[in-house]
Parts: structure tokens; sequence; C-alpha cells
């Protein structure tokens, strides 16, 4: 398997973990709170003690930190190394002392996964669309829940041509320098922005602002990060919710959580449950 680095300077993937470094500068307890009340309303507890998490593609740790919070024994890994250094970071800043262990490594790579056992829950929210490989990715996931558990993820909505188009965008942001990066953000965040007052749009583009940042979004991220992330998010695959649906009722899953992006642009949220009984791993 060609490591992240390598795809990040052959153009063929986004540098995810650069753009989490820059966003844990952000993270503050209001952000952490508003994450853990996320987490909260999808999985509907309070406490998740003596629970095991497994957080899939971790980015910024963010949300392995709030599952911790709730009382969860976590466990974190990412393909990016500079995802699972913004990771540690945050680890240590926020939970220094604690038994959550965080790892590099890939959910397409048998290394990685063979011997984690199961969980109570595995957590991979805007992670597998970008593996290069979805359906693998969502395969794999599927088999380390334990049974009566949770899956917890968020697959990008397929919207047809707008998507393939974005996905032609995103390409082209790889394959380019700092100023057509530059350009495409800023044409995307005109577009994406398009309702909305221009002096924000300004200050969401401009590089090294905070102001757009200096309140928590919805799950505790970043506007501009997020911006970022979008424009540049590569490989991007995208799924229709019957597609997630058939996929994972084939594997003996019952949803019980869905929030979608009301048919747009965006993640479709979904919390499912393991109920068919597993062969050992």
């Amino acid at each position: 398997m060609v490591d992240s680095p390598t795809q990040i300077r052959a153009g063929d993937r986004f540098a995810f973990g650069s753009n989490w470094r820059e966003f844990i500068e952000l993270v503050d307890e209001p952000r952490i709170a508003t994450a853990v009340d996320s987490l909260v309303r999808a999985l509907g507890t309070t406490d998740l003690s003596d629970r095991t998490f497994l957080d899939v593609g971790c980015g910024s740790g963010l949300f392995s930190l709030a599952a911790h919070r709730l009382g969860a024994r976590v466990r974190s890994f990412d393909f990016d190394p500079e995802s699972v250094a913004a990771t540690v970071e945050l680890r240590e800043r926020f939970a220094p002392g604690s038994d959550w262990t965080i790892t590099e490594g890939s959910i397409l790579d048998e290394r990685t996964t063979a011997g984690l056992g199961r969980f109570d829950i595995v957590y991979s929210w805007g992670v597998l669309h970008h593996t290069g490989d979805l359906w693998g990715a969502l395969d794999a996931v599927s088999r380390m829940v334990g049974p009566g558990c949770l899956l917890y993820i968020s697959i990008y909505n397929d919207q047809g041509i707008e998507s393939r188009l974005w996905r032609r965008v995103k390409r082209r942001y790889n394959k380019s320098g700092p100023l057509m990066r530059r350009a495409l953000v800023a044409a995307s965040a005109a577009y994406l922005g398009r309702h909305v007052p221009l002096r924000r749009a300004v200050r969401l583009i401009r590089p090294g602002g905070r102001r757009p940042a200096a309140r928590p979004r919805a799950r505790g991220m970043s506007a501009r990060h997020d911006l970022v992330d979008w424009v540049g998010g590569y490989p991007f695959e995208v799924a229709k919710p019957e597609q997630v649906f058939s996929f994972l009722r084939e594997r003996g899953y019952e949803l019980r959580h869905l929030k979608t992006c009301a048919g747009g642009l965006g993640c479709n949220e979904y919390v499912f449950e393991n109920t068919a009984p597993h062969a050992p791993v």
C-alpha cells in the first residue's frame, strides 16, 4: 500500500493531516463540549463508561477526545501521519496520562485491523469516502462492530452530476500549485456562500484568518478548515442513503439514527446497530 505522504506529493491525495494540525490550534473547551454534545445526540447516551470506542480515521482527534470525556476506552488510528500527530497533541493537551491509544494505519490494510477485535462503538465520520475504496472500507468497519453494538458513520451524499463536477475540482486542486489552490478555494467559497454576506466570505478564505473560526460550528468544527477540507478532499466517493442501507442490511445491521443533508451537498449521518451474531474475528 502506498503511504499517505507519497500520495500527497503525487497529487493523488489531499493533505488532510496538515489541515487538522492547523485546526487543533483552535480546539478549546467550548469546541470539545460541542463535539461531546453531537456524540450524545447521535448515540442517545451521556455515558460511555466501560464501553470501547474505535475512531477510524481520527483526523484531528476531537471526537476521540469527546468519547474519552464520555467515559469510553478509546482507540484511534489514521492513515495520515500528520493526523496521528495532531491527535497525539490533542491527547497530551486535554487527556494526559489517559489510556487512549493512538496508532497509524489504514482501514483498508489488514495489518492495521488484524487482531483489533470488535468494539462497542465504531466511529468513522467523513472518512470512508476518502479512502479510495468506499465500499471496501465500509465492509471493513462493519466487521469490527460487536453484536448488539453500534456503527456511527457519515458518507457524502450522491448529488449526481454535481458530485462528479466537485470530484473534478478536488482532483484539480491536488494536482495544482499554491496559487491555483487558493483560486479554487476562493471560487468554491463564492459558490457555496453565494447567499452569505460578502464580508463573511472574504474572512473565510483569507489565509490565516481566525475570525470565522472564533465560534464552533456544528460538531465543534471550523468553517475555514471545513472549506479547505471540502475543496481539497480527495479521493472522493459518494453514496445514496438507500445504497448504504442496503449494503449494511445485508450484513445484519439496522438503522438507529439518521441525519441527512436533505438531498444537498454534504454528509448523511447514520448510526446502525449490529443485530447479527458473528463468528470470531
